[in-house]
């Protein structure tokens, strides 16, 4: 709490320093110029349960305080700089196995260090509709299920990376880039040798085509094409699609710490995807296979794998399945529905139910792993600018008609609150 509190002080200490350095700078060189700052602070509680014998749940109120800087460097036409901070601070109620070190009981785990770190760190160079970055960034890419930030989680992801970005070509969305260092949400980070490549093209509006190559050092290459895009079917009703296949295949790119190297990746990745809204109502289906190993257990480095994607969004927000199929020999089948409303003053309703199987491809038939419901109400806060709050839950059940799931329920429950400002 008291670092809470300390971090939260400073806050108005930082803003008055720059506002300082930029009045006194008027009568000389700037070394920064045109200073915004962006912050959020984002308490939360979570419960994570589990039915197996001797487990304990585990509970945790965090909160995340984020501080964004971006400012125009050395008085250079298209020059910029970006820092940001996040810190994690407990808020004195914590019962969590990942933390480890307060004599926790718990056998469940909830993912957020308490820390803090610069996840945010670059300088960009614009020429006409080209940018050049080189740092540490926060890196979402296309619907972040191969390369995302995780912001879900307190500690967000970054990575170390030398990157380009290019809007030269009308409809053509360029991005390339190197990455040296992941930095997770757990708090660690990763020495990584990685290359990024994503492009879009927007036909029409009832399609765009992107397509990407992410080598990941050590891990393995993926390949990936997908069609999205939106159909109006008149009196404001639109239909979105997403149809996306891709493919993993052995690292071309080794790191110099080969601990987790995997050989002999050979997976395949397919997601279906439709859904509308209309007066408020939104409703999707969606189907998403993750290949496995053809049943062989022992062969493991062959299911496929999105390590380094924004997984919570994916199969479940209970985070059984939340790297890939990892763990389940036959692959991942995911067959989900949703159905919500939004509204303004009202909020966003959402239900979501999965229905998780073997992949029928590599396992020979669709054994059960279970089935999930999700729940979510999200609504800003009267009256308070850039204040919002969440209840969110999601509860697994095991299929007990087999041994292919993971042998016990989970349930997880997060009731939070989000305060995002700015400064121009």
């Amino acid at each position: 709490m008291k670092k809470l509190v300390l971090s939260l002080a400073a806050t108005p200490l930082i803003l008055g320093a720059l506002s300082v350095q930029a009045s006194a700078a008027e009568e000389g060189f700037n070394i920064l110029s045109d200073v915004k700052v962006a912050g959020q602070i984002r308490p939360r509680y979570e419960n994570a349960s589990s039915s197996a014998d001797g487990d304990v749940a585990a509970q945790a109120a965090t909160a995340r305080t984020n501080i964004n800087l971006s400012a125009n460097l050395f008085q250079v036409e298209n020059l910029t700089a970006n820092i940001g901070v996040t810190s994690v601070n407990s808020l004195g109620l914590n019962n969590n196995a990942f933390q480890g070190d307060d004599g926790s009981d718990a056998t469940n785990k909830i993912v957020d260090p308490l820390a803090a770190r610069i996840n945010v760190g670059n300088m960009n160079y614009k020429i006409n509709k080209t940018n050049l970055m080189l740092g540490r960034a926060v890196v979402n890419l296309d619907n972040q299920r191969f390369i995302g930030s995780v912001g879900w989680r307190q500690m967000e992801a970054s990575l170390d990376v030398a990157a380009v970005s290019d809007n030269s070509v009308e409809n053509l969305k360029l991005f390339a880039a190197y990455a040296v260092n992941a930095n997770t949400v757990k708090g660690t980070a990763v020495d990584t040798n990685s290359a990024l490549f994503n492009a879009n093209y927007k036909v029409m509006d009832e399609l765009s085509v992107t397509g990407y190559a992410y080598m990941m050092s050590s891990l393995s290459d993926t390949y990936g094409l997908a069609l999205t895009g939106k159909v109006g079917l008149g009196e404001g009703m639109n239909l979105t699609y997403r149809a996306e296949y891709a493919m993993q295949t052995e690292a071309s790119l080794e790191t110099r710490d080969t601990t987790n190297a995997t050989s002999n990746v050979s997976g395949n990745y397919v997601n279906v995807d439709v859904g509308g809204v209309f007066a408020g109502v939104i409703a999707g289906l969606n189907y998403e296979m993750l290949s496995g190993t053809d049943g062989d257990a022992t062969n493991p480095t062959a299911q496929f794998n999105p390590a380094f994607g924004t997984n919570h969004k994916f199969n479940g927000w209970a985070d059984v399945f939340y790297v890939g199929n990892a763990g389940y020999a036959g692959g991942l089948n995911d067959l989900n529905v949703r159905l919500g409303y939004k509204a303004k003053g009202i909020g966003k309703f959402l239900v979501m139910y999965h229905m998780f199987s073997e992949n029928t491809a590599t396992a020979g038939s669709a054994e059960a792993y279970g089935n999930e419901l999700d729940l979510l109400y999200a609504n800003k806060v009267p009256g308070v600018n850039g204040l919002s709050g969440l209840i969110k839950y999601a509860m697994y059940m095991d299929d007990t008609s087999t041994n292919k799931g993971v042998n016990k329920d989970v349930s997880k429950a997060w009731l939070g609150l989000d305060y995002k400002f700015k400064t121009n």
